[in-house]
């Protein structure tokens, strides 16, 4: 009697935590998403737009970019990151519905939809008004993006997941587009946001977004 095969062990299953869609990427969020500093693999220019997927644990993130291209390999990947617990990708593109086709077929692969993705928290939201020279300085040595000035009001924002921190630099931009993004951090435990600016025009992003992440269907 010939010996059974033995089945290929299962994949383990992954878990999502965020498939985020931007839209009409702004001038400034996606200048920063394109610097050296955020940028793994190809520039995402202004009005394109772009898919966010994190997932854990992160070294799912490859299998994840392979089907995803694999299903439309136009798009390009601009960020692929294996952190300590997530993986992170950003797809971008001109065609709106290429994107959508390859979070359709991510969400397959894994065997899950949209909405199992994880609502965002805001762990924290504020405007520091007329900021001093010293404290300017302080900000602008780890900033990666545009430089606060002394007597700017700054806006500061924290969520979880972090690839959130992406959904509030654009969404912020688009909102009061005479800010300066000064920060915008979306890898890692959580993430953050520092625009600088006008008080009013700050409190108009802040509000903005803070009514766009609440309106994020998740679980």
């Amino acid at each position: 009697m010939a010996p059974t095969a033995k089945a290929a062990p299962a994949r383990p299953a992954a878990e999502l935590r965020v498939c985020l869609m931007l839209t009409e990427l702004q001038r400034q969020f996606a200048s920063w998403m394109s610097s050296p500093v955020g940028a793994r693999g190809y520039v995402a220019m202004q009005g394109m737009h772009a898919l966010l997927i994190e997932i854990a644990p992160g070294l799912a993130i490859q299998r994840i970019v392979d089907r995803a291209l694999k299903q439309e390999p136009g798009l390009e990947p601009g960020i692929l990151a294996v952190e300590r617990q997530f993986g992170v990708l950003e797809l971008h593109g001109n065609d709106e519905e290429a994107l959508k086709r390859a979070r359709q077929a991510i969400l397959d692969d894994l065997g899950t939809t949209a909405d199992a993705q994880l609502k965002p928290q805001i762990l924290y939201s504020d405007i520091v008004e007329d900021i001093t020279d010293q404290h300017a300085v302080l900000i602008n040595r780890t900033r990666q993006a545009n430089m606060a000035l002394p007597g700017q009001s700054l806006l500061l924002m924290e969520v979880a997941p972090a690839l959130y921190g992406a959904y509030m630099g654009n969404e912020a931009e688009k909102a009061a587009p005479d800010l300066s993004l000064v920060e915008c951090s979306m890898i890692g435990a959580s993430g953050r946001l520092y625009l600088a600016g006008p008080t009013a025009s700050l409190r108009k992003a802040q509000a903005h977004v803070e009514r766009m992440l609440a309106a994020v269907v998740g679980r």
